[in-house]
Order: structure tokens, then sequence, then C-alpha cells
């Protein structure tokens, strides 16, 4: 994780980034471990209509209370001064964690748009993060499936599935100018946390192979700067999770068994807020590692299978 901002300190929450000619993005004022500098919400779209993609969260589940930026204005505010007068057509969001998808309902509210994007999921979850609790309240007015479409004046958004870091997470792939937005699957700043029993590894790996087999230009996630070189970062993470992959497996040779002596041996200089999530991800390996037959467990315990 790193400190450093990837955009000017004169880009501030609540502010309106012009990206490309399509594309706008304006910050959410949710900063955390796990969200950077907060959640991106992108507006597609220059003409009459415009596409709102993942409008982030609202005061529920935050102890702050509603978000809002430096001059108090809150994020649903904040994208309908961006919006200006053009129409909202869509509402999408990618995936149904709390820094995602809240807003959702109080801007179909100001607008009247619909929700469209990913099903809606609520499941128990005992990873670490306050704010990676599923959003209860998420109720789209129609589900995407992968590859279906739906476009406005001058722009056609395109649903590809990524299941892995939630089982109903979606990327969009704007068709005009090759750009896909990639939630929280595929960030530049950090690997995204894949957290059972929903979160899944080798779904989240096929996952990353499928988007290495497409040709999009850029992505914009939804925490951190632009993808301008999409296949290799891609390329990176999946040599990245086979390493750590083969990290667990000389663990247990070792004798380690339990998953947060692994975690204090593999994740060295770990910011420790960050040590619980990284215990998430050491499990979905481990269950995958399981579902193959190269490991067993006992309990909390852990050992190769011969």
């Amino acid at each position: 994780m790193s400190d450093e901002k990837p955009w000017p300190d004169s880009i501030h929450a609540g502010d309106c980034e012009q990206h490309e000619p399509l594309v706008r993005r304006v910050l959410a004022p949710n900063p955390s471990p796990y969200t950077f500098t907060g959640t991106q919400t992108w507006i597609v779209g220059a003409g009459s209509d415009v596409a709102v993609i993942d409008p982030g969260p609202t005061g529920s589940g935050f102890s702050v209370g509603d978000p809002a930026d430096a001059n108090g204005v809150g994020h649903v505010d904040a994208i309908l001064r961006a919006v200006g007068d053009a129409r909202v057509a869509a509402i999408l969001c990618t995936h149904t964690h709390r820094d995602h998808s809240p807003a959702a309902a109080p801007l179909r509210e100001a607008t009247g748009a619909p929700i469209i994007g990913c099903a809606p999921l609520v499941i128990s979850d005992s990873g670490p993060r306050a704010d990676s609790a599923f959003d209860p309240d998420y109720a789209p007015d129609r589900v995407l499936l992968d590859g279906e479409r739906i476009s406005g004046d001058g722009w056609t958004i395109e649903a590809v599935a990524t299941p892995g870091h939630t089982s109903n997470h979606l990327c969009f792939a704007l068709r005009e100018s090759g750009a896909l937005f990639t939630g929280d699957h595929v960030m530049a700043w950090s690997t995204s946390v894949v957290s059972p029993p929903d979160g899944d590894m080798a779904a989240y790996m096929a996952s990353l192979s499928k988007l290495y087999d497409r040709d999009d230009r850029v992505y914009y996630p939804a925490h951190g700067p632009a993808v301008t070189k999409p296949r290799q970062l891609v390329r990176g993470m999946l040599g990245h999770r086979k390493q750590r992959e083969r990290q667990i497996l000389k663990e247990l040779e070792r004798g380690t068994t339990i998953i947060p002596d692994m975690v204090s041996h593999m994740y060295k200089g770990l910011d420790p807020r960050l040590t619980g999530a990284a215990g998430r991800s050491v499990l979905a390996h481990l269950l995958d590692l399981e579902q193959r037959g190269r490991v067993a467990r006992e309990a909390d315990a852990w050992r190769l299978v011969a």
C-alpha cells in the first residue's frame, strides 16, 4: 500500500475530473486502508444522457455518517453537480460492497434512473473489513448478464462478468473508447481482497485470465489510478497469485499449519490494519488448493496431502 496520491492535490473528494471525452470521475470521501483515497464514481457520456458507475457509499455502515467532501457536500450531491443538465439514464454497480452500491438508491430517487448491473447479494462475511459487508438494501431494476449491453447518447456499455472478489462482480466495457471499468477486480494500487465464503480464488484467477485475453485500452478501477497497460498488469497479478500459492505450499512443507503464522512469515512489513485481509486471501488460496486435492485441514490446521 502506498500513501502517495496518484492524482494532483488539487483533485479532492467531490471534484469532477475529466479522464477522456466520454469519462469523468468523482471521488467519494471515504479513504481507508482498503479503499485507498476513496471510491471512484465514474460518469460515462458527454451528450444528453449519462451512465453513473459505482455511485459509492452513504452513511449506512459508516461510523463517520454520510460521506461529504471538504465543502460539506454529500457524495450524491457531488455526482448530481457533475452530471449537470444531462439525464442519468442508468446507475450501474460492479458489486454490492458498501463502498460501492448504497448511494444507488438515493441517486435513483433524485433522478428516476434505473439501477442496472450486478445481481443482489447478501451473505454473512467474517472478513476483517468494516466497509466490505454487503449492501442489504441494494435492489436493481435490471440485472445484466455477461455480454449484455446498454446504450445512451454516444455511448455503449457491455457487462463483463468477473466473479472472484465477489460472486456477483461485473466489469463494464465502454465500447466507443476501449475503456474497462474494473471495480475492485483489478486495481493498480493494490491486489483485490478475496474473502471466503463468497470470495473465490479459483473464480478470481479465471476472471483475471478472461481479462488478459481481452484487448481493452485502459482500466478505470474503483480505487486508485487508471491502468494504461492493462495486460501487463493482469499478467503480473496472475504471477503474484501463483507465487503466493507456492509460498503457502512451502510454509506447509516447513510445518506451518495455521493461517496467522503463514501471514506473519509471508507478509513482512505489512500494515497491521491489513493482516486480517491477508489472512482471508491465504484462506482463499487454501480452499482452492483443498478443492484441487493438494491440501487438507483439521479444524484450523492445514497440511499437505501426501
